[in-house]
């Protein structure tokens, strides 16, 4: 890994931290306030529906990176994939998902907003399009963090890999 990484790994853990502690955290008003409160500060906690907490072993992590498959989705407004890709994809407009991306290992080129051409409707507010004609490219490599709001054309069009990233999924308040 790059010599960025523990910065890019701080930013990440900012920024997934904070997504998902607005995702797991329901306010339901004031209730009974945790042990780890006392005093006049309890008075202020918001009481909010727990939600389990999700633990993966390495083990199972590396495998579901191998698959490049989705590690967390339990249909609330965020799941996580462990993303690996050896080739270029397809053009990806989520019209109701922002990705969080944090690369891993290896290097691609990655191009944000433009047009996607020829796109076809692949589910769900997903579309997928053959190229993106303009937009903004950069070279993602180990370390790197990008975000891609909702909507926003994107697409991995090289790729030196193979290439292993976390991509977590925020959907859009009220479109689940």
């Amino acid at each position: 890994m790059s010599a960025r990484t523990p910065s890019s790994l701080r930013v990440l853990a900012g920024a997934l931290a904070l997504a998902i502690a607005s995702a797991c955290a329901v306010p339901v008003g004031h209730a009974e306030v945790p042990d780890a409160y006392s005093g006049k500060e309890a008075e202020a906690v918001p009481a909010a529906v727990a939600a389990p907490v999700h633990y993966y072993r390495a083990e199972n992590v590396t495998k579901s990176f191998a698959a490049g498959a989705v590690l967390f989705d339990d249909h609330t407004n965020y799941m996580i994939h462990t993303s690996r890709r050896e080739k270029p994809g397809l053009a990806e407009v989520h019209t109701t998902d922002t990705d969080l991306i944090h690369v891993l290992e290896g290097s691609a080129t990655f191009v944000t907003g433009g047009r996607a051409i020829d796109l076809k409707n692949t589910g769900k507010d997903e579309w997928r399009g053959t190229a993106i004609e303009g937009g903004e490219t950069r070279v993602l490599a180990a370390g790197d963090v990008i975000i891609v709001p909702a909507g926003v054309p994107h697409w991995f069009k090289d790729v030196r890999g193979p290439v292993r990233y976390y991509t977590v999924k925020v959907r859009n308040e009220g479109a689940r």
